[in-house]
């Protein structure tokens, strides 16, 4: 099996998208991401059970992030060049792994382990789906990726909900029986891997034009220049969406005395609205230009982070809401945008956008899990503030020709 996807990309079977193709893709994507955000939804846990430090915590947010994210970008180079159609299966397998030894882990170490195999499965699982979702969206691209990128979100939310009623009242054990829910995602990407493998085996009778028109070495600097400032938005997008994702129940718990399990409801209300936030992003850069979201998603979100540490609890609770509806439509528009830059790795750049998307945030949540350790949790969320200031940068962005 010799076809590029590329090929594949660019010369759909059919003008219609394959909605079969991405809904199975997308609800594989909400079970995986579910079963992973089980890992810092049991946090409170975890931090009971093993007596961790915030630093520790930090460290385990490290190690599965960065199993995470350093792979995926060879996983799509890889992958370039050698479609593995049933790839997105073999990672849901190594997520399952880690869920099983996450719920018999007796110390420390084996949680660091379990945490590398769910984040490997992650590296696996995130490139080629993104690559096949592309490939079934038939030029509604953004429209396509939204629908993958809020299963994953919706996964994402409803993992401290199943926290909340399932692991915490019958203890780290019963992830054991949860993680049987990867099986069914296992079946869907079965079925999915097939009809990919037949598109890869129609499309090697086909060849890429974009393939024999190689960038010249000005356009390719341009591209290296418009690629660096869509890494600075994705860094500091997920800097402060760490900050909200590993810490939120602490500051709740800290500042209003929460009981945990009603600020496992307030991390659900955001993760929510992420969710939504990311269905939005998508069709809205298919209908006005990616970058015009890019610009609003993070800079938009700025006057809101700024208020958030100096408010009461129900007025968090609409501040983080609002947070995770603008600052969540970004990451769709910006995979496509850098997809549009070079549609002839598709791959590689759905790996480092996803690999960078889950390293930096595996990276600022040790840092942050410092910060709190020596100047509290409160005061996360005050340094944190000031970074969608950053979304300046997407002046830097030109606007593209939709393809």
């Amino acid at each position: 099996m010799n076809a590029s996807p590329a090929a594949v990309a660019a010369n759909p079977d059919t003008a219609t998208p394959r909605w079969r193709v991405i809904g199975a893709v997308s609800a594989a994507h909400f079970l995986n991401d579910m079963m992973q955000s089980l890992i810092l939804a049991l946090y409170p846990l975890l931090k009971g059970n093993y007596a961790l430090s915030f630093a520790q915590i930090g460290l385990l947010t490290l190690v599965y992030q960065c199993t995470a994210s350093l792979l995926q970008p060879m996983v799509g180079m890889f992958t370039d060049r050698r479609p593995q159609p049933y790839a997105m299966m073999l990672g849901m397998l190594s997520t399952l792994a880690g869920l099983l030894l996450l719920s018999q882990a007796t110390q420390y170490g084996w949680l660091l382990v379990a945490a590398a195999l769910v984040g490997t499965g992650s590296s696996i699982f995130h490139p080629e789906s993104s690559r096949v979702v592309r490939l079934a969206s038939a030029g509604h691209k953004g429209l396509a990726q939204s629908l993958f990128q809020v299963g994953g979100n919706g996964g994402t939310a409803t993992g401290p909900l199943l926290a909340m009623l399932l692991i915490l009242p019958y203890g780290q054990g019963s992830l054991a029986w949860v993680a049987m829910l990867t099986l069914l995602a296992m079946l869907l990407l079965w079925q999915v891997g097939n009809w990919y493998r037949a598109q890869l085996a129609h499309a090697a009778q086909r060849r890429a034009s974009v393939a024999a028109n190689p960038l010249s070495p000005a356009a390719t600097r341009k591209t290296l220049a418009v690629l660096m400032a869509l890494v600075a938005l994705v860094a500091t997008k997920y800097t402060y969406m760490a900050s909200l994702h590993s810490y939120f129940t602490f500051y709740l718990i800290e500042r209003f005395a929460l009981p945990t399990a009603s600020a496992q409801l307030y991390l659900f209300a955001f993760l929510l609205a992420v969710a939504v936030g990311t269905l939005l992003g998508g069709p809205l850069g298919d209908r006005i230009g990616r970058r015009r979201v890019i610009w609003f998603s993070i800079f938009g979100s700025a006057p809101f982070a700024l208020a958030l540490p100096h408010v009461g609890l129900t007025a968090t609770l609409a501040l983080v809401v609002i947070i995770g509806l603008i600052l969540s439509s970004a990451f769709s528009a910006i995979l496509v945008y850098a997809q549009e830059l070079l549609p002839q790795k598709v791959g590689t750049i759905s790996g480092l956008f996803f690999g960078l998307a889950f390293g930096v945030a595996g990276l600022a949540a040790a840092a942050l899990g410092q910060l709190a350790d020596h100047a509290g949790i409160q005061a996360v969320y005050q340094w944190c503030a000031w970074l969608p200031l950053a979304g300046i940068i997407a002046a830097l962005l030109p606007e593209l020709r939709r393809r």
